[in-house]
């Protein structure tokens, strides 16, 4: 799929993305993707994604990391030094005019700017403030610094992930900064709630913005799900099981006898068909197996008896007999094989957009689709500074005015 000129069901709104690195930046693609006007501002330097390689995309000064490349479509940059009076101008005047401000200062940092919060209701009563923090505006972290690495291991997360201790696995993270990733996932969201009830006549904050405080430990708690009920519930925390799931069996990896592919099992009709498919018809009249919750008892009973069977024949056998039955079942492909899959083809899922400098950039597009007024890619991440001048004349910046912040270096 090309870059496309869709306006998206946000058209018009304007976003002050004052965010860096991941959560925040995540979060205002969403609402870019949707057709949100966003104007990254950027410190001096850039946001210090922008030299987080390699992999690099381009040479010499033009050379971009992968890493900013992947979360800053659909923005335009706006180079500003917030430490003099002069930026701090250009920012106020761009708040007066937002609908949404995201910022990912520390606590307190983004009021130590100028902007606490009985200024930015003077500014703009209308305006939804998104504060992002590692742990929350109160409590004795408030003033931690918040990584996701970090989160990851605080929330108890690394503790669910990984193979058992008893077979020498350690405490393991998540293959991306899902704390940050989850955190501008329900930032959005609740965005949009705040937008609604900001424009919804009923609403007990009809015409007004509000303060929305949302932090890494608590969206990484929040998506806990099962595994957290599962600890309120018997009083134990869960123990990490690898690739097996803590409510169901089977559902986990198997060895074939060519690779290894997931095995989904997800009710008892599906486990009578993947016995049969299996050639182990007798596993069903077991009682030992016969409903989930016996066979989540005996699991250490039943799995070798699935894997013997499973490592006699090769992976794709196994694929094309489950799946004629209908059960879940899928190869552990690496990403590579995930993105050159003809599903993903189908859905036109990965998009290609020219970048000025850097060329034809191929990103993974918006992953929900809306019929009447679809999310699109428009324009590439943005160079910094890219359209500065282009904002301030908007913001009301004579073009002697912007010359002389560009000679103090404001902008």
């Amino acid at each position: 799929m090309t870059a496309s000129h869709a306006p998206g069901p946000l058209a018009g709104l304007l976003v002050a993305d004052c965010s860096t690195v991941l959560a925040g930046p995540y979060a205002t693609m969403l609402l870019a993707d949707l057709g949100a006007d966003v104007v990254k501002a950027e410190p001096p330097e850039g946001d210090g994604t922008r030299a987080w390689g390699p992999p690099w995309v381009g040479e010499g000064a033009n050379r971009t990391a992968a890493y900013y490349l992947a979360v800053n479509r659909n923005k335009r940059s706006l180079r500003v030094d917030l430490k003099t009076e002069p930026g701090r101008e250009v920012l106020g005047r761009l708040l007066a005019r937002a609908d949404v401000l995201v910022e990912n200062h520390r606590v307190g940092g983004f009021a130590r700017l100028g902007f606490d919060d009985a200024t930015l209701e003077e500014l703009n009563p209308r305006l939804v403030h998104l504060a992002i923090s590692g742990y929350g505006p109160t409590g004795p972290e408030a003033g931690t610094p918040g990584y996701d690495f970090v989160v990851q291991a605080v929330s108890g997360l690394m503790s669910i992930t990984g193979h058992p201790a008893a077979d020498g696995g350690e405490p393991t993270k998540v293959g991306v900064a899902i704390s940050d990733l989850t955190t501008g996932m329900l930032g959005a969201t609740a965005v949009l709630a705040a937008l609604g009830g900001r424009d919804r006549p009923g609403s007990p904050a009809y015409g007004r913005g509000q303060r929305i405080d949302i932090s890494l430990l608590e969206s990484t708690l929040s998506w806990l799900a099962n595994q957290a009920q599962n600890l309120f519930t018997t009083g134990e925390s869960p123990a990490r099981r690898g690739n097996a799931h803590p409510n169901i069996v089977p559902y986990e990896t198997f060895a074939t006898a060519d690779g290894e592919m997931a095995v989904a099992v997800g009710s008892e009709r599906q486990w009578q068909r993947f016995t049969a498919a299996i050639g182990a018809p007798e596993l069903t009249d077991d009682p030992r197996f016969a409903t989930n919750g016996v066979r989540v008892e005996n699991r250490d009973a039943l799995r070798p008896l699935i894997a013997a069977r499973l490592a006699a024949t090769p992976t794709h056998t196994w694929l094309a007999r489950l799946a004629k039955v209908d059960v879940p079942v899928g190869p552990i492909n690496d990403l590579a094989r995930a993105f050159a899959s003809p599903q993903v083809a189908a859905r036109g899922l990965l998009v290609d957009v020219a970048h000025p400098v850097l060329g034809p950039l191929r990103q993974v597009g918006p992953p929900f689709e809306l019929h009447a007024t679809p999310a699109s890619v428009r324009t590439p991440p943005p160079l910094l500074g890219e359209q500065t001048d282009e904002i301030l004349t908007e913001l009301g910046y004579t073009a002697e005015e912007v010359a002389a912040l560009r000679t103090a270096g404001t902008v």
